[in-house]
């Protein structure tokens, strides 16, 4: 595959660079894969990042667009350091300072107070973030001076890790349920001490499991596109593999249910990766049916309609 190939599928896993907003990291990776003068290809990201915040940004290119609630919705992992003696108003130091707090901590008070930080917790995301309010992004209306009430919502703290602290700066590693916001939960760490919590670092290391080691940097992306690329059934790494026959396989691409002879009823339901040959066709969920299991469309891939209708 090539720069100028306009059909491209698959996924990048960008280191995006400090300072990036996420949509500027999708239009640089798009840049690389477009051919000058011709239509860009279709591109969106699969979780957001803050511009100051470095890491992980799976970037879904082509067909594999369809698939971005994967990394929308799978457990996320990260790298923080926050300031325990200031707060700023955007939790970050992009904001002003707001507070700061003079008295010290032990290790082993803050170690107590981050066992009250897993599992599930009620948390307020920041003001200034992306969440719409009546439409409008919330971080727009704060940098207006309008007031911005952030509702809680219920995230998961998988895992919290002290990797170092030295009064008082606190690095932790942090797996965490999608919608968790890192700047709410040093936040809310720091105000359960009495003092700040103002992130000066924050790197994504993981997306849904995939380690750090596949994230490439923006200049390795321009220098070798190919070998960056990861495919979509790669993508697709959690889905058993469902082969249908021809007629069974454009019959799915036009949206229809297949029952598939020779299976078991009882079997578990679950989501397939259908496949014609060496074609993705797309995915499906297998469902009991009355005498045999039925292969139900869920997301089907325009390439192989292309190829099989």
């Amino acid at each position: 595959m090539t720069a100028a190939n306009n059909n491209i599928t698959g996924i990048i896993f960008l280191d995006k660079p400090c300072g990036w907003t996420s949509r500027r990291a999708v239009n640089e990776v798009m840049r690389v894969f477009s051919q000058p003068g011709k239509k860009r290809i279709k591109a969106g990201h699969a979780g957001t990042l803050d511009p100051l915040a470095t890491g992980m940004l799976p970037v879904l290119l082509g067909d594999a667009t369809r698939f971005a609630e994967m990394g929308l919705n799978a457990e996320k992992s990260y790298r923080v350091s926050f300031d325990l003696s200031c707060q700023t108003d955007t939790l970050d130091m992009e904001g002003e300072v707001c507070a700061r707090f003079e008295a010290e901590i032990s290790r082993a008070k803050l170690e107590a107070a981050l066992s009250g930080f897993s599992g599930e917790i009620e948390q307020v995301p920041p003001a200034y973030s992306a969440i719409r309010i009546d439409g409008k992004r919330a971080h727009d209306l704060a940098r207006k001076g309008k007031h911005v009430a952030m509702q809680p919502r219920r995230v998961t703290i998988h895992a919290i890790s002290l990797i170092s602290f030295e009064f008082p700066s606190v690095t932790l590693e942090v797996s965490c349920s999608k919608g968790t916001y890192i700047r709410s939960l040093a936040r809310d760490i720091g105000e359960s001490l009495g003092m700040g919590g103002c992130v000066t670092s924050l790197r994504r290391i993981s997306t849904g499991g995939w380690p750090e080691e596949m994230m490439v940097t923006p200049e390795q992306l321009i220098a070798g596109q190919e070998s960056c690329l990861i495919s979509l059934v790669r993508w697709l790494r959690d889905f058993d593999h469902l082969t249908l026959a021809d007629e069974e396989a454009r019959r799915f691409l036009q949206g229809q249910r297949i029952q598939l002879k020779d299976t078991d009823v009882d079997a578990e339901e679950k989501n397939v990766a259908v496949f014609s040959g060496s074609t993705l066709l797309g995915t499906g969920i297998l469902k009991g049916g009355m005498r045999h299991m039925v292969l139900h469309p869920d997301k089907i891939m325009p390439s192989a309609q292309k190829i099989f209708l």
